[in-house]
């Protein structure tokens, strides 16, 4: 019997790290969800045509394109999915829900609070007509994540009292690491602040339900400059034997305490210069009646401490959430059979498409990712001045 639900033509500029990532998700996502449209991978849009097409190759993508632009026009593509770096996210953005195709855009939302109200204007504005807008914070759809956000909003941990939010690698910890477009303000607008800080303070909001007021800051270059050369569109790279060094322009590292409008405070902390620390996105939320515990290191595990408990035999609790009662799994692997980092990318498109299906706007909205970038750029004023910054108030 032929499949009579309809595509969703799906065009995606940038195809390096996040490029393959996002691939991969509209690639796998009908393969085990029941979604009620189709995606079809369109076309990949890349400036080097060669590199793109290789990707297209491996991947599955019908078509290339070198100029974004292009496939503004195209009849055959619904979304535009958008994998490049931050100071490109605005005009592309805009200028695709203007055309009346809806976004799914890589977090941070933009390079500054200026670009992401403009966007988030647009789409507002979009969403008037039917145009859908996604800002993408895949970590939120790690499912230990997400059933720590239903626990949070049942009431399980009481009123909660701290967030500790950590998000440590050390992809740079090496001196010699070469230049990438990651260390240059331009393009990438700020350094682990942006690049991972963001994740944090997304989860920290998304799970507690509340949402950050104010903050103060430190941030810190520990290597200003690096060797010019080496592959400059991955995550990290190797060490250079080039002997011209060039500077870096965004911080290594940023740490910031924040209170909550609810009450709670928070502390927070990115570094790429963690030594042993891969990719540990860890948050740790205090209530009343107990605690959770994650770290993406571990992501299928969520501990949680259950206060009201006898002292004698209270402790954290070890939860594998790999149950199909729990969000997503149902659709995956009998329980025990624990999912990795793409999947959270595959949810994000099964939460997109299901949205846009039925008319709903989805979240992470640009309107959270708006709200994201005015704590970055908090933080960064913060660091520069060294008192509160109210979240909202002019840096």
């Amino acid at each position: 019997m032929s499949d009579t639900r309809p595509d969703l033509g799906i065009g995606m500029v940038g195809y390096a790290f996040m490029g393959a990532a996002h691939s991969q998700a509209w690639r796998t996502a009908p393969a085990f969800f029941d979604l009620p449209v189709t995606p079809r991978l369109s076309a990949i849009c890349g400036r080097d045509e060669a590199a793109a097409s290789d990707v297209a190759r491996r991947f599955g993508w019908e078509s290339v394109e070198t100029d974004w632009r292009a496939l503004l026009t195209r009849d055959d593509i619904d979304v535009i999915d958008i994998c490049t770096p931050g100071h490109t996210h605005a005009e592309i953005a805009i200028a695709a829900l203007e055309a009346g195709k809806h976004v799914l855009c890589e977090k941070p939302l933009a390079n500054t609070v200026e670009e992401a109200e403009a966007m988030a204007d647009a789409a507002a504005a979009a969403a008037e007509r039917g145009v859908r807008a996604m800002c993408g914070f895949t970590y939120r759809r790690t499912p230990a994540v997400a059933f720590a956000r239903q626990l949070v909003a049942s009431g399980r941990i009481g009123t909660i009292r701290h967030v500790r939010g950590q998000y440590l690698q050390d992809w740079l910890a090496d001196e010699d690491a070469p230049l990438s477009w990651r260390l240059d303000k331009s393009l990438a607008g700020s350094g682990a602040l942006g690049d991972i800080g963001a994740h944090i303070i997304d989860m920290a909001q998304f799970v507690s339900g509340d949402a950050i007021a104010s903050v103060n800051g430190l941030m810190q270059t520990f290597v200003p400059t690096r060797p010019v050369g080496g592959d400059h569109a991955t995550l990290g790279g190797t060490s250079s034997s080039a002997t011209e060094r060039g500077p870096v322009t965004v911080d290594d590292a940023a740490a910031f305490t924040a209170r909550f409008v609810g009450g709670a405070i928070g502390v927070f902390e990115a570094t790429r210069f963690a030594t042993g620390r891969k990719n540990a996105l860890r948050l740790e939320i205090n209530g009343t009646l107990g605690s959770l515990a994650f770290d993406f290191e571990d992501m299928n595990v969520l501990e949680l401490f259950d206060a009201t408990e006898d002292p004698s035999v209270a402790g954290f609790r070890r939860i594998l959430v790999t149950e199909p009662t729990h969000p997503y799994i149902a659709a995956w692997w009998p329980p025990g059979h624990g999912l990795g980092y793409e999947h959270g990318f595959t949810h994000q498109v099964v939460d997109l498409v299901t949205d846009i299906a039925k008319g709903a706007d989805p979240t992470p909205s640009f309107a959270d990712g708006l709200a994201v970038q005015r704590v970055l750029a908090a933080v960064e004023a913060s660091a520069v001045d060294g008192t509160t910054h109210q979240i909202g108030a002019t840096a």
